[in-house]
């Protein structure tokens, strides 16, 4: 058996497993974690359970550490960033009469 926990990156995404690392995580904490984008910030959305190994996607890849309130504000100003892209990319596509729909940023 083999300790993992479940951590989401967008609010209704989908749940991407890491080995907990010894950390003690509980729902909704926030969590630094290296995926194949970088260094990433989630949500614990499944706390730390036990499953059988052979049920694992290897290489399991383990949470570095809990996010600091400095990762957590960093976060929030990327989204904020987030919203402004959105807002100018909408408006160029609307100038252009382009047929597309903006999805994420």
């Amino acid at each position: 058996m083999t300790k993992i926990v479940g951590v989401r990156f967008k609010p209704v995404g989908k749940i991407y497993y890491f080995n907990p690392a010894g950390l003690d995580l509980k729902s909704n904490d926030s969590v630094i974690v290296e995926t194949s984008r970088g260094i990433e910030m989630g949500k614990v959305a499944a706390p730390p359970h036990e499953i059988d190994e052979s049920k694992l996607t290897k290489p399991l890849r383990d949470v570095i550490r809990l996010a600091t309130q400095s990762d957590i504000d960093h976060a929030n100003d990327n989204h904020e960033k987030e919203r402004e892209a959105l807002k100018i990319c909408s408006e160029k596509i609307a100038k252009h009469n382009l047929e597309m729909k903006l999805i994420d940023v």
